[in-house]
């Protein structure tokens, strides 16, 4: 009878024109890191984030996704590298930017479904009432009022002369059906989107599909993944509520993980809820900051992050340990300082 080692060996030489290494597990990859610029985050992940993956950077706003990002592409801006901002809801501030340490020649900034440039004019109709239906119909002599006045009851017809002046009109009651003024009916104007040579073209349109959005966010994404020459890449979908980012199917993340390991550079995700799912090498997860006063006076935040699942640890050990490790072993806390902090 033949051994199992014989048999695996046998079944590998006959798949490995169509899968190579069928029942052998791929070697575990240990990637290279590009530092963020933050100490207590590099020596947590002892080093940095990934070089040739996918960095999922998970949080609420204001909680320092965008900080920790630009953090990382000062210092590999400094060192002479390209990086890029696809930024889908047009919220990256170039001032903000540049204050924390970017060098803005070295960084394309690509704003996804702002803007749709439309050269077509637009074409307005006007929905007008005929001149026949608001002007008063003709005199009849045969009704009472002219054809179009009062009601009969709302005519006194001679009541006060009864009553000898007496009494009150208005004491007896309120009249049987009085007269209401009818408002006049109001010109409406209806738009239509078909061009028209006669009215100027409009600037362009505002887009709020947050579908249409992501979708030109990942396309442009793959897109430059596929030039090359980027040492880091940004895809800032945090403003898209979850409900929308959620809908992106595995195939896609899987698509761009395999297009940033061929490429070499570094795709951080910044998002609210996590996306990527096993296609993310490294995810990150913060939580909401903490502002920090020095006599009554802001002076920063307080930034807590927690790695929340890495693909492959850098030392593996089969040793399981009998304690719990330490917060501080998964964690890291860093502040961010205002530029009048240092004056205080």
């Amino acid at each position: 009878m033949r051994s199992a080692a014989t048999i695996r060996v046998q079944i590998e030489s006959a798949l490995a024109n169509r899968f190579p290494s069928a029942l052998t597990p791929a070697p575990k990859i240990i990637r290279p890191t590009a530092p963020t610029g933050i100490a207590a985050i590099d020596h947590l992940l002892e080093g940095g984030l990934p070089v040739g993956a996918i960095t999922e950077i998970v949080g609420p706003e204001s909680s320092g996704r965008t900080s920790l990002a630009l953090s990382l592409l000062a210092g590999m801006t400094r060192a002479g590298k390209v990086t890029a901002w696809i930024d889908v809801s047009n919220s990256l501030h170039p001032e903000t930017a540049a204050e924390a340490g970017v060098d803005l020649t070295r960084l394309i900034w690509v704003r996804c479904g702002g803007f749709r440039n439309t050269h077509e004019p637009q074409r307005r109709y006007s929905f007008k009432l005929a001149e026949k239906y608001l002007a008063p119909s003709a005199v009849k002599n045969a009704l009472r009022g002219g054809g179009f006045g009062a009601h009969p009851r709302t005519e006194t017809k001679g009541m006060p002369d009864a009553l000898n002046g007496s009494h009150d009109i208005h004491a007896l009651g309120p009249r049987c059906a009085e007269p209401q003024t009818k408002p006049r009916p109001v010109q409406q104007v209806f738009q239509s989107s078909q061009p028209s040579r006669r009215t100027k073209a409009k600037p362009s349109v505002l887009i709020r599909d947050p579908r249409a959005q992501i979708r030109q966010a990942l396309y442009v994404t793959d897109q430059l993944l596929r030039v090359g020459g980027f040492s880091a890449l940004v895809l800032d979908i945090g403003s898209i509520a979850p409900e929308h980012a959620s809908q992106v199917v595995m195939e896609v993340w899987f698509r761009l993980r395999a297009a940033a390991e061929q490429a070499q550079a570094c795709l951080i995700l910044l998002t609210q809820h996590c996306c990527a799912k096993s296609s993310a090498e490294l995810l990150l997860r913060l939580r909401p900051a903490r502002a920090r006063t020095d006599r009554a006076l802001f002076t920063g935040m307080e930034h807590h992050l927690e790695v929340e699942r890495i693909r492959f640890a850098r030392n593996p050990t089969n040793l399981i340990p009998l304690k719990k490790p330490p917060e501080s072993a998964h964690s890291a806390h860093w502040q961010s300082r205002t530029t009048w902090a240092d004056a205080l």
